[in-house]
């Protein structure tokens, strides 16, 4: 039986930069070359990065998509077959490509380009409308299974969300294909790795033929992409894995009807994956979109503290800035455990009191106030000083705010607008206050940057004396329990309680949740990390009247 080379370019693509994506399709070609194989697999939209979202709209925008896959064909070495992930663009009737939108049908493709020219073309069949994606918004499905040639293989094609159910992958088995060559563009969130290698096993039981699944790595806005492609056998089991949160290149070979195993990275741990995809996720964002530096605020917390490191890890030391900006509230072991974090990671660090912005305000304000009691509306004064300097330094600078909330603060409205939650980029924005404390400990497994005192006291806003987070909000574990139950498992508030959590918590819980969305739409976008992020894939009216059933 014949025996064929497959390479495998797990790429961090940049949306819309065409130039360098096809740079990046090319090298690989090469590299393809260089190593023997005879095929290679690009991710799913790799000639204009994924999600391109709106561009698609755009008919400029698949003209210039146009020139960037003939210049492939053009400078491709000959003899490589490419599977080259792109939007593809046709006229109906009595229209042309260079119409409005409206008169042309768009397609998520992947092309076959070989010795010059585009062989064939295969339109993907299932498009996702759900969790991140609006694929349904932009392209028309395809319907025919696409198969062909390498060195006597018979290779079918499918792409990402067509080997998440039953019908492609058949297809192209029905077609005659020996091995399915899967072209993702497949967001990462906790655990996901693991459930994409158990979806495919269930396509390989169903067709009997092996899969090699290439994709994308790198961050896109709130979205990181994780790459880890792998190749499963023809009987479901893991031959090859790339890594985790890195670009990647590599080959698979299939032999005598089967992908030829490999040795298989260790297992890591959840906190770990996690912990690369939200650097992965900082150093794209920044990068991509022409930051070189970040500023992030301290308040010797646990939140602020587990930022730094993440950014000191995407950024370097000598790119990250850190500022201390005390009130007179400010307890002394909150200096002390800052001074020594910045010390421990080696970044630059300044301390600004807003006290005098404190008094500033106070007397601005006390005419208008009168006599009327102090409440969160002078904490809420503290927040936004803090943030004055922090824009300000960010004008001077050019560095980007970094903020701190976490998921439980952000579903609770637990921040203030134009205060700690207003910034460039909001790096634990997804996740729970119980699982920041898991990163914390696991970052410090490899190094002990954040200290102890930080992990063990009792977490404080400090905006007033002796303040902590309990005074306002459940234990923090009940307050994860409710959040995740009512929003990513969608469930009312008489099942939670039924699950044996107070009525009080659960009523007040949500209700916080629910006023606080006007909040929510005006924060700064975030790594996603969890199934469903407040960003893309949470979408509840601002103005809504609905109750739940209690």
């Amino acid at each position: 039986m014949s025996t064929l080379r497959i390479a495998v370019a797990q790429l961090n693509c940049v949306v819309g930069d065409l130039d360098h994506n096809v740079a990046l399709i090319l090298d690989a070609a090469h590299r393809a070359v260089e190593q023997g194989a005879a095929l290679l697999l690009t991710p799913e939209l790799a000639l204009c990065g994924y999600p391109p979202e709106d561009l698609l709209l755009r008919p400029d925008f698949h003209r210039a998509c146009a020139r960037a896959q003939a210049r492939i064909a053009a400078e491709a070495p000959a003899g490589l077959a490419l599977l080259v992930g792109h939007p593809h663009a046709s006229a109906s009737h009595g229209h042309s490509v260079a119409d409005e939108p409206g008169g042309v049908r768009i397609h998520n493709a992947a092309s076959l380009i070989r010795n010059g020219r585009v062989e064939a073309t295969y339109f993907k069949m299932r498009l996702p409308n759900y969790e991140v994606f609006d694929e349904e918004r932009y392209f028309d499905a395809g319907s025919e299974p696409l198969v062909f040639d390498v060195d006597g293989v018979k290779v079918g094609v499918n792409i990402c969300a067509d080997v998440w159910e039953e019908g492609a992958p058949e297809a192209a088995a029905a077609a005659g294909a020996q091995v399915l060559a899967v072209l993702n563009a497949s967001p990462w969130h906790l655990n996901k790795p693991v459930t994409r290698e158990q979806v495919v096993a269930e396509r390989v039981a169903t067709t009997g033929i092996p899969v090699v699944y290439c994709n994308l790595v790198g961050g896109q806005d709130e979205l990181v992409f994780d790459g880890a492609s792998f190749a499963l056998d023809r009987v479901g089991r893991l031959a090859w894995r790339a890594p985790h949160c890195h670009q990647h290149f590599a080959t698979v070979e299939f032999s005598a009807g089967d992908i030829v195993a490999q040795p298989l990275p260790p297992h890591a741990t959840v906190e770990q994956d996690c912990y690369e995809a939200l650097v992965l996720g900082v150093r794209d964002y920044l990068g991509k979109n022409g930051f070189k530096s970040a500023l992030i605020g301290l308040s010797g917390g646990v939140d602020s503290a587990l930022t730094l490191c993440i950014a000191v890890d995407a950024l370097g030391a000598g790119n990250v800035r850190a500022v201390m900006m005390p009130s007179p509230y400010t307890a002394q072991m909150s200096l002390d455990d800052s001074r020594a974090l910045v010390r421990n990671l080696g970044v630059q660090y300044d301390e600004v009191s807003i006290a005098p912005a404190m008094t500033t305000f106070e007397h601005m304000l006390k005419p208008l106030f009168g006599d009327a009691a102090a409440d969160t509306t002078e904490e809420n004064v503290q927040a936004r000083a803090r943030m004055i300097v922090l824009m300000a330094l960010s004008n001077k600078t050019g560095a980007i705010v970094l903020t701190t909330g976490n998921k439980s603060e952000m579903a609770v409205g637990y921040s203030t607008l134009y205060g700690d939650l207003a910034g460039g980029f909001a790096v634990i924005k997804d996740i729970y206050k119980t699982f920041v404390y898991r990163l914390c400990a696991w970052r410090n497994s490899l190094r002990h940057d954040i200290p102890d005192n930080i992990l063990t006291r009792a977490p404080s806003a400090e905006l007033r004396p002796n303040q902590t987070d309990q005074d306002s909000l459940p234990a923090y574990e009940v307050l994860d329990a409710i959040i995740q139950a009512y929003m990513e498992r969608d469930e009312s508030p008489r099942e939670i309680i039924a699950q044996g959590f107070a009525e009080a918590d659960v009523k007040r819980v949500i209700g916080l949740l629910k006023r606080n969305e006007y909040k929510r739409r005006q924060a700064p976008p975030g790594v996603r990390v969890t199934e469903r992020g407040f960003g893309k894939d949470w979408r509840y009216p601002i103005t809504n009247r609905y109750r739940d059933e209690v």
